[in-house]
């Protein structure tokens, strides 16, 4: 008997299901035949002969696997039992696909030093241990780095590369001086984390598209749009008056024309440094994703992607998480979620993560509920799980439809970063 389920050409059916497509709004009642892990059939009918398992779907829908571009694994916890964990909670949320932002300094593997030495131990650290795909973007923190692009993009299949604008002078918690953050940052004596820094991670990301027309298409650079004098000086003037709590106090001091400043900023200089392809991560405000829109109009030649997340679709600054919720860029007040959603629904915004970055209720500095120190509690919190779910819930109800869903969660970010087979 085992022998000749062995040769079976699929390991699973799943019978009688809703296939939703990223590319056509119509929905298709399909049976789908799974081989080593992947979706290798899809027709009106699989016999269940054909398969060593069978399963009905009962007339569910079924989504395509939902690749999370921006997480975080191994921030706060040790990589090798960070991947394990946070993508089992993944995959309970129909995440296929983790893309983790990794760099060098505090946090990670808390160490400076060359991407050669530092980045084959992340791959040692995470061989076996994700229940899903993964895969990281880097980030050239030390001038060091910057030679080191071609080689990460061109052996080890790393074609995106991030930049944080507030590191250089803003802390990842709050507030924080310059020798603070080359400390955080772990950088040499001769690094700078500046805006000149930027240019030239923009610079080599260019030249390795030049050289290498294979690889072009996916090359891209990502940024964290915030700028960091902008929020040095509104954090002492939130600090100082009492008015201010909670998650509307951490809004007030990173203000949301600190991310559309920075975003022009950008996209100024992806104009300059023929960097054309560039992704505005998990824009947060109205005057960063219209900040975005208009330099769309100004460089038409840059291919940009405009990247919202599941939390800033779904919390305000009233969110009774309070602290729980604190994150960069912060929750926003409830008039600039809804700019967020007209945007989704215009088909302004490419794709949605969660920017999983699940840190322990201890490090929050909270209370019961969430009610505690804003300044003191760690930035970022998980949301991996109910990306899928998030966007299904909340989109229905505003009129999001199906195959919509799965270009944002799915399709769209498959499609920049290269994973399409």
């Amino acid at each position: 008997m085992r022998g000749l389920m062995a040769d079976r050409p699929l390991d699973l059916v799943v019978k009688n299901v809703r296939v939703v497509r990223p590319t056509t709004p119509a929905v298709e009642t399909r049976d789908v035949g799974v081989k080593d892990g992947r979706i290798v059939r899809v027709a009106p009918e699989i016999a269940v002969a054909d398969a060593q398992r069978a399963y009905d779907g009962r007339g569910r829908l079924a989504f395509p696997g939902v690749v999370d571009a921006h997480t975080h694994v191994g921030i706060y916890g040790p990589l090798a039992e960070d991947a394990v964990r946070e993508s089992r909670a993944a995959v309970s949320g129909g995440v296929t696909a983790m893309l983790t932002y990794f760099r060098t300094g505090q946090y990670y593997l808390n160490r400076g030093g060359r991407y050669a030495d530092f980045f084959p131990e992340v791959l040692t650290l995470s061989e076996g241990r994700y229940h899903c795909d993964y895969g990281y973007h880097l980030a050239p923190i030390a001038a060091g780095h910057l030679d080191e692009m071609e080689a990460l993009a061109t052996t080890h299949g790393v074609p995106s590369f991030k930049i944080f604008m507030f590191y250089g002078g803003y802390g990842l918690h709050g507030k924080a001086g310059e020798d603070e953050q080359r400390n955080f940052l772990m950088l040499g004596p001769q690094d700078h984390y500046d805006l000149a820094h930027f240019e030239f991670v923009m610079r080599a990301a260019a030249a390795i598209r030049a050289a290498h027309p294979r690889l072009a298409e996916h090359v891209s650079v990502s940024l964290h749009c915030e700028m960091a004098d902008i929020l040095n000086a509104y954090t002492r003037l939130v600090q100082k008056d009492a008015s201010l709590t909670g998650l509307a106090a951490y809004s007030a001091a990173r203000p949301p024309h600190a991310e559309g400043l920075a975003v022009a900023v950008a996209a100024y200089l992806a104009h300059e440094t023929a960097c054309v392809n560039v992704n505005l991560l998990h824009l947060s405000s109205r005057k960063a994703l219209e900040s975005a829109l208009t330099m769309a109009r100004a460089f038409p030649h840059v291919n940009f992607r405009r990247e919202v997340t599941v939390g800033h679709l779904l919390l305000d600054v009233d969110a009774p998480s309070a602290s729980y919720a604190k994150v960069n860029p912060p929750i926003r007040p409830r008039e600039d979620v809804e700019y967020l959603w007209r945007a989704v629904l215009e088909g302004q915004v490419d794709w949605i993560v969660s920017d999983h970055a699940c840190c322990a209720a201890e490090t929050k500095g909270a209370g019961p509920g969430g009610q505690g120190d804003i300044w003191l509690a760690k930035s970022g919190f998980g949301g991996t799980e109910y990306l899928l779910a998030g966007v299904f819930s909340e989109g229905r109800r505003r009129g999001l439809p199906l195959h919509r869903m799965a270009a944002l969660t799915a399709w769209n970010p498959a499609r920049r970063y290269g994973l399409l087979a």
